[in-house]
């Protein structure tokens, strides 16, 4: 079952990875159309500072999964890897489980945020893109990540039982 659970993920957050690089270069585009527009043909790109921003935003939300999968994140262990190894996979589980209780209480929040975008119609400055897609997107995004980590967690059971 936890090899199932952990192809899922792989394939959810190569999905959401790709929605990231897409955003990634439209930020690439908006930047490059925007300098070469001022330096060149003294002509700004209206706009392009929400645009860069909020392509930002999903960027870095939906690459956090894969980010994850593949071990990317920074992670202090000098203290955890000289533990022996059921200590430091009771560590780790502890860990897992109090990170996915934020991540949990993040998509939460982000869905309020999103509803109070909503209804009081939030935009960006000059463009007036809305922003509770944005913030349900972030939500959305989040998803695998929790996936990913109670993945984890359950890896890390795994190693405190197995002898």
């Amino acid at each position: 079952m936890l090899a199932k659970l952990e192809k899922f993920n792989r394939r959810l957050s190569g999905f959401f990875e790709w929605i990231g690089v897409v955003a990634l270069l439209v930020m690439m585009v908006i930047t490059c159309i925007d300098v070469v527009g001022a330096k060149v043909f003294l002509w700004r790109l209206f706009g392009a500072i929400d645009i860069v921003q909020l392509a930002q935003i999903v960027a870095i939300a939906f690459a956090a999964s894969m980010t994850l999968i593949v071990g990317r994140h920074i992670q202090v262990e000098f203290f955890v890897a000289r533990l022996p190894k059921r200590i430091r996979a009771v560590v780790n589980s502890v860990i897992f489980l109090l990170v996915l209780g934020l991540f949990v209480l993040i998509i939460w929040r982000l869905c309020a945020i999103g509803y109070s975008f909503q209804t009081s119609g939030e935009y960006s400055a000059t463009v007036s893109i809305p922003y509770y897609p944005f913030a349900y997107a972030i939500a959305l995004a989040s998803l695998p990540v929790c996936l990913v980590l109670l993945q984890e967690f359950f890896k890390s059971i795994q190693r405190v039982v197995q002898k």
